[in-house]
């Protein structure tokens, strides 16, 4: 017999210091399981007066964190990766209840592996001595010191991941961090927090407020809070940026994207179609701002990769996220659902040809936020289509002649994410890869998100890195010390 599934989310609380509250200033928000479209939970929201008190629980812990041993640091997100691994399948549970993808204990594998490997950095930080006697009689150094409390504002498309890529960084570096998790995920931070306490990191060190936008304006303005790490969308990041002026706040910036994922006529075209087509159509639903959603393809092959698209596309098992075999579930809202379907019905009118999908699911999905994996052919670069952000299950097709008109359609976007490139010429791969004005290319499928690689987006895409050594610098301000001798 196939084992029962649990289906019932925990209950959320507002984890500042020590403290567990089930209640908050800003209210209540009912959580809808987007597979069902039914309310499975109530969330306790942060107003202004819990950020307040986390802001100050973060304060207060950091006189000691930032004066605590490296070694100590290390420890506690070691152990904080070791339970994050052992945790795997509820994490895998959780993610699902909290946004309908299918993760199994996937995400919980990479985040262990950005604990770790911040983990690591914590007693290597180190200073550099940038001038001597010669110099003018002044011995002279910097020193990297922590900023104190980081407000990390995370999306609901992967929980996990966003507080992976920001906590250890921040922790490691010294800091202690205010974090508000979007209230349409909140079932993964719950957890992540009782494994904190279980690491041993001190009461106040990470702090966190489940909350609407109201909340994150409270925390991003806060006078305690001395940097912002956001990511989302672009309209909340300009009103980060607005209120960070005030002060000339610092920020991290992770943004949306609207990547080319670039085909070549030498490329395997069997691997590249699979990888395309799933990063776009299938995984997560197409909710990722890193993923190739312009697929551009040399003349020569396109109507054989339109064709392989389509295959593609139509063999995802599309459903229920706990059910085995299913590739990708629902997308996060209603209100995601008719965004996405009215982009859909545009891009019809500007004359792009609907391959496949473009529709919501009936059926036994008829309830849940579901669509179909949707391709277009023939998508004009200038369109909507090609110059927007979807974050739904939709791919636009473009043909292109030769290497300079494909990085010609590429760069015409006003983001700049992540490129990827599928070719078997080498010389080409280093050549376009130069001229891509994005924060990173991929490669013939080298994997995402890699630890130890610096990930951030230029233009619309966002400001700074996540990730790699800059990951850390992130959270590190340079003092110069002169000393005269």
């Amino acid at each position: 017999m196939t084992e029962a599934i649990d289906r019932t989310p925990p209950s959320v609380t507002l984890r500042i210091g020590d403290e567990r509250r089930d209640k908050g200033s800003g209210g209540q928000h009912g959580h809808v399981n987007p597979c069902t479209g039914k309310v499975d939970g109530t969330i306790p929201l942060a107003g202004p007066a819990e950020v307040d008190a986390a802001a100050k629980s973060a304060h207060e812990a950091f006189q000691a964190w930032r004066q605590s041993r490296p070694a100590l640091r290390r420890q506690a997100l070691l152990r904080l990766a070791d339970l994050l691994e052992a945790n795997g399948a509820e994490f895998g549970r959780l993610g699902t209840l909290d946004n309908g993808i299918p993760t199994t204990g996937v995400m919980a594998s990479i985040a262990a592996e950005w604990t770790r490997y911040y983990a690591g950095w914590c007693d290597k930080l180190s200073s550099d001595v940038v001038g001597s006697l010669a110099d003018g009689g002044a011995f002279s150094y910097t020193l990297a010191q922590p900023y104190g409390v980081i407000g990390a504002v995370i999306t609901w498309n992967a929980p996990l991941l966003s507080l992976a890529m920001k906590l250890p960084a921040i922790v490691a570096a010294g800091n202690t961090v205010v974090v508000k998790p979007s209230e349409l995920t909140p079932f993964t931070g719950e957890r992540y927090m009782d494994l904190v306490a279980e690491a041993g990191f001190p009461p106040g060190v990470i702090n966190m407020v489940p909350g609407s936008a109201a909340a994150g304006e409270s925390l991003v303005s806060h006078d305690l809070v001395k940097k912002v790490s956001f990511t989302g969308g672009m309209t909340t990041a300009r009103k980060i940026l607005q209120s960070c002026a005030e002060t000339m706040k610092p920020v991290v910036l992770e943004l949306g994207g609207k990547s080319a994922n670039i085909i070549f006529e030498d490329a395997d075209l069997d691997r590249a179609v699979a990888q395309g087509t799933a990063l776009s159509c299938a995984v997560m639903a197409g909710q990722s701002c890193n993923f190739g959603t312009r697929m551009l393809v040399q003349r020569s092959i396109y109507d054989d990769v339109i064709a392989r698209v389509r295959a593609a596309a139509e063999a995802f098992t599309i459903g229920d996220p706990f059910e085995p075999g299913v590739v990708a579930g629902p997308v996060i809202s209603e209100a995601a659902l008719e965004r996405i379907l009215g982009m859909v019905e545009r891009a019809k009118s500007d004359g792009a040809r609907l391959v496949t999908g473009g529709h919501r699911l009936g059926g036994g999905l008829s309830d849940g936020f579901y669509i179909a994996p949707t391709v277009f052919a023939d998508v004009d670069p200038d369109s909507e289509l090609a110059q927007s952000e979807v974050f739904g299950p939709v791919l636009a097709i473009t043909p292109f002649d030769d290497e300079n008109d494909a990085i010609d359609i590429a760069n015409n976007s006003r983001y700049g994410l992540s490129g990827y490139l599928q070719t078997a010429d080498l010389r080409r791969a280093l050549r376009v890869s130069e001229e891509l004005v994005t924060g990173e290319v991929l490669v013939n499928g080298a994997p995402n998100l890699m630890v130890n690689r610096p990930y951030g987006g230029i233009g619309l895409s966002g400001v700074g890195k996540e990730g790699g050594r800059l990951g850390l610098e992130e959270f590190l301000r340079v003092k110069g010390v002169g000393i005269a001798l």
